[in-house]
């Protein structure tokens, strides 16, 4: 709300309107900004922060303010914050250099890197002049992960990041028609800015300007700049250097149902120039109007196609709009360009759009014209993968040496002409372009994180010189489709989808050491019997604590024993759900054997805690149930928390100091009495659980984690081995231990009864 009243206020407070009669525009100023998020060292996708901005239409200026603030400067070390931009979809990035999955293309999008330096906060701006109207994704992360396992809730430094957008938009820009001589004016503290609208089929757009004159009485010609379309950092608008009294400057291929920016500035920055200003767009084809087909309307559509062809004229001026491959394609007209065949989208699900052809799997590709289809992308779609993949029909025999389908995917504008002196490029895009053959039938393309736009594919058959002899007419089979990730992320991965605020997005999180894009980079990666070795590693150590419940058991423990060897169970069918690799054993949900090894570890602390206090039965095993429910609750609200631990780890010596010193007070020397039980028992558990935390608090990292844990799972058990009390020989007459004694003591008989006392109660039998 407090945004919106802010863009309101500025809107109002910045608009700047300029005399009428001067030709120049209205401008407006607009404010937009997003929360602070914490940043996190680079493992993969998932560790990066994406904001979205729009930028509207006719936006002059874009300015982003990138700050990057610290939640404090205790044991914060200095980073340089990556900051990546990308007009149309989310930045594809790779800041460590992995391998890309075969096929896969993709460009370095605009990057920046801003240092943090000792002071809490550190800001940069970046300034974007005629940027492109749409949506822009910008990216952020910390270095590369350096493995360390960190605790969850020990103070660390946070890194917090946050992005504003500042743009500065003409709100009455004059529209340059089609043929219609504008008169403006160029200075040096003002561009002239226009716009043209460049509609479907238009092949190329041309802008002239002529009569220009300058103020300077003693310069016969004015040099401006002319430049056509939006900086997208990765495409930049057409510009042309103009002197004299006459300039033009021609986009082929423009792209289509968009407004295109047109800006004049003066290249002398003390000289006001005027000039006429006309534009004119050039149509090759128009495609014969249509109306809506579905269900049985579409059947029957599909069954005049043949009759729709035939009954053409020949010397129509309208090309044929649709295909099939039930009958042989016949040359187009001629002035026709292109055989168009509409396309059926499909939502699968989320990140999962599949294209099909409404004229069949099989589509007929001629060298007279090329084929044309076009594949909406919306925004929604953008955080998936584009896959292209070009088949060639195994029927076709009479395709010869040298002749080839050339396939041309590119955005907002197709490439109308295909040959080997055309590249797959438009005036402002650029395309990825694939060839098919006798001996190469199977090409793919694919594209993460394509821009939303219309893509268009446009195929064609090229041979081997001007004759293609017997194949003029070949068959193949374009399958088009956006994934939420590429190939699923194989088998070293997980395709995982990821939410920035509204928008979602898809990245494979890798495992066993795999990394990259689509987890295919084996670089780091573990081998099967390494995977193995640790995955053993991890659940055998868990049977160090069959000595722990023997000792438990021995010693009349038997509640103890029984949550020790809870533990052992769950922990060892845990870390054998939990292996990256394909050594993976699960007997029941991944999330239920976490749970259970969380929790029976805590409560394996907690008992043995408590069982080292001697307090009475009827308190101890209480404080046992109670323990175990509250463990429980914590672990289902935060299973990761650090008082999941500590805090039962605190009560429990609370309540085991009180005890000890209730003793020592009440006995008169010190508790435990014997020196053989501190120095061969206590000191040497404790010195073992000392040992144990700070390897699973400091010493673990991604690399050694199979070593550290399985360490920390011998010492747990070596501690509860040391630190189990002995059995009590003899009960205490009154105090906290009254009741504490395993032993039986047996009176005499006495007139034909017999009297049974044990350490909890008396028990009286009749014989």
């Amino acid at each position: 709300m407090e945004v919106s009243i802010l863009r309101c206020s500025l809107l109002f407070l910045f608009a700047a309107t300029a005399l009428a009669d001067d030709g120049q525009v209205t401008f407006v100023s607009e404010l937009s900004s997003k929360p602070a998020q914490k940043l996190s060292k680079y493992g993969w996708y998932g560790n990066v922060r994406l904001h979205r901005f729009h930028v509207p239409e006719e936006t002059a200026v874009a300015r982003w303010v990138f700050t990057v603030t610290k939640n404090h400067n205790f044991n914060c070390r200095q980073y340089n914050v990556s900051i990546y931009l990308r007009w149309g979809a989310p930045p594809v990035i790779n800041p460590v250099g992995t391998v890309f999955p075969k096929d896969t293309v993709w460009s370095h999008p605009h990057s920046l890197r801003l240092p943090v330096p000792v002071t809490l906060q550190s800001s940069t701006t970046f300034n974007l002049t005629s940027p492109a109207a749409g949506d822009w994704y910008i990216a952020a992360h910390l270095p590369e992960d350096d493995g360390r396992i960190e605790q969850k809730g020990f103070p660390s430094c946070s890194y917090f990041f946050q992005p504003q957008l500042s743009i500065r938009k003409a709100v009455d820009t004059p529209v340059l028609e089609q043929g219609t001589i504008l008169q403006q004016t160029a200075g040096p503290d003002r561009s002239a800015r226009l716009k043209l609208y460049i509609p479907e089929f238009s092949s190329s757009v041309s802008v002239w300007l002529n009569n220009c004159s300058s103020e300077d009485p003693h310069s016969e010609n004015c040099s401006v700049v002319l430049r056509l379309g939006s900086r997208a950092l990765q495409e930049e608008p057409l510009s042309v250097n103009c002197s004299g009294t006459y300039c033009s400057a021609t986009l082929p291929n423009p792209p289509w149902d968009m407004w295109l920016q047109v800006v004049v500035e003066t290249s002398n920055s003390n000289r006001t120039v005027t000039f006429n200003i006309v534009s004119n767009y050039t149509v090759r084809c128009k495609p014969k109007s249509v109306g809506l087909a579905a269900g049985d309307d579409y059947r029957k559509l599909r069954g005049n196609i043949s009759s729709l062809n035939s009954t053409s004229p020949k010397n129509s001026s309208e090309p044929v709009l649709f295909s099939n491959t039930s009958f042989a394609l016949t040359p187009a007209p001629g002035s026709a360009c292109v055989w168009n065949i509409p396309v059926l989208s499909e939502e699968l699900d989320v990140l999962s759009v599949r294209y099909t052809p409404t004229s069949g799997a099989n589509i007929s590709v001629t060298n007279a014209q090329p084929t044309l289809l076009r594949y909406p992308l919306h925004t929604v779609t953008t955080g998936g993968t584009l896959n292209f993949q070009l088949a060639l029909n195994s029927t076709n025999a009479t395709l010869g040496n040298g002749s080839s389908v050339v396939a041309c995917l590119s955005p907002w504008t197709p490439v109308l002409e295909l040959n080997h002196s055309v590249s797959c490029r438009t005036a402002l895009f650029k395309g990825y372009s694939i060839h098919v053959n006798t001996s190469v039938p199977k090409a793919v393309v694919r594209l993460p994180y394509p821009q939303s736009a219309t893509w268009y594919l446009t195929l064609q058959l090229t041979c081997n010189g001007t004759d293609c002899g017997n194949a003029s007419v070949v068959s193949v089979v374009p399958e088009v489709f956006v994934s939420a990730c590429v190939e699923d992320c194989g088998t070293y991965g997980e395709c995982r989808l990821i939410r920035s605020f509204t928008y979602l997005y898809a990245a494979c999180s890798c495992k066993a050491g795999w990394s990259g894009w689509g987890c295919t980079d084996d670089s780091k990666a573990l081998s099967i019997s390494r995977q193995v070795i640790a995955a053993l590693m991890l659940t055998i150590s868990n049977l160090f604590f069959i000595p722990a419940i023997v000792v438990a058991v021995k010693r009349h423990y038997i509640t103890e024993a029984s949550v020790y060897l809870y533990t052992m169970f769950f922990s060892t069918f845990y870390h054998a759900c939990d292996q990256p690799g394909v050594a993976v054993m699960c007997i029941m949900d991944y999330d239920a054997l976490q749970y259970c090894d969380f929790l029976g570890s805590v409560c394996s602390i907690w008992v043995t805690i408590l069982c080292m206090a001697r307090i009475k039965d009827t308190f101890k095993y209480a404080l046992f149930m109670l323990g175990a429910l509250l463990l429980a609750l914590s672990m289902q609200l935060d299973r990761k928390g650090l008082w999941n631990m500590l805090g039962p780890v605190i009560c429990a010596l609370l309540i085991l100091v009180a005890a000890w010193v209730y003793r020592g007070v009440k006995r008169h020397h010190c508790y435990p009495p014997s020196w053989r039980r501190w120095v061969f028992f206590l000191l040497p558990g404790a010195l073992c659980a000392l040992i144990a935390v700070s390897v699973f608090v400091f010493a673990q990292t991604e690399d050694n984690y199979y070593y550290t844990h399985s360490l920390w799972h011998i010492l747990v058990a070596g501690c509860v081995v040391f630190l189990l009390p002995p059995k009590e020989k003899h009960r205490e007459a009154s105090g906290w231990t009254q009741g504490f004694s395993w032993t039986w003591n047996w009176r005499p008989r006495v007139c034909g009864y017999t009297l049974c006392e044990s350490g909890k109660d008396e028990l009286y039998t009749v014989t």
